[in-house]
């Protein structure tokens, strides 16, 4: 996934979770920030982000903010880029004979729905951008919504289907992620009754420069 127009620009606060405020070459201007988490350890006043260009010449907000500068490397906190990415990984692959995104299955969208040589599979993804002592962590926030498409995967492996999570780590040298149990025991919970049910779980690991983000392959502890 390649961004068209990267603008460098330092932040200098959060007002709330859809806006931030940044100095762009001595302006200061607000801009929607891709990604409803707090971010809190990433978005620390005087370090450097990148703005992408809004396409809506009209917005209020002329530039939305997709990746930040972290201990000298960026990481991408664009919620919009899992999705685009694993699209992206699943059809360049070649593996599946179908790749449908935003699959209907019960009381939700799943992300992906995939068929192989007549199996089914479902697969839900998650962007993590919480790394600690060389590990990723999600969610950063609660997520209800989380916890209950683990539960809608495990369920779905009783009517045949093969189901599997999928974080994307939108930052180099981290291969794991695991639950945040501190700051979301539901999804904790849901991820450990999913994983003894069955759910397989991936670790997609990525390339990240100032105006792309690629998956460049699987953790070793993924279990698919």
């Amino acid at each position: 996934m390649k961004y068209t127009t990267i603008t460098p620009a330092i932040f200098i606060s959060r007002p709330n979770r859809f806006i931030a405020r940044v100095n762009l070459d001595g302006e200061e201007l607000a801009v929607h920030v891709k990604n409803t988490g707090r971010c809190k350890e990433l978005l620390i006043p005087g370090c450097k982000v990148l703005l992408e260009k809004a396409a809506n010449p009209e917005r209020k907000t002329p530039y939305d903010l997709v990746a930040v500068e972290y201990d000298g490397c960026f990481i991408n906190i664009d919620s919009q880029a899992p999705n685009a990415v694993v699209r992206e990984w699943l059809l360049k692959s070649g593996e599946y004979d179908l790749v449908k995104p935003e699959y209907k299955f019960g009381d939700s969208r799943i992300d992906f729905y995939m068929e192989k040589a007549g199996e089914k599979f479902l697969m839900e993804v998650k962007g993590c951008t919480l790394f600690k002592d060389g590990v990723g962590y999600f969610p950063d926030a609660p997520t209800e919504r989380g916890a209950k498409h683990l539960r809608e995967l495990a369920g779905a492996i009783k009517e045949g289907y093969k189901t599997a999570v999928a974080f994307v780590i939108q930052g180099e040298g981290i291969n794991e992620v695991r639950p945040n149990e501190e700051t979301d025991p539901e999804f904790t919970a849901a991820f450990h009754e999913a994983v003894a049910a069955g759910v397989k779980v991936i670790f997609y690991t990525c390339r990240v420069t100032e105006d792309e983000i690629e998956i460049i392959g699987l953790g070793p502890k993924s279990t698919i």
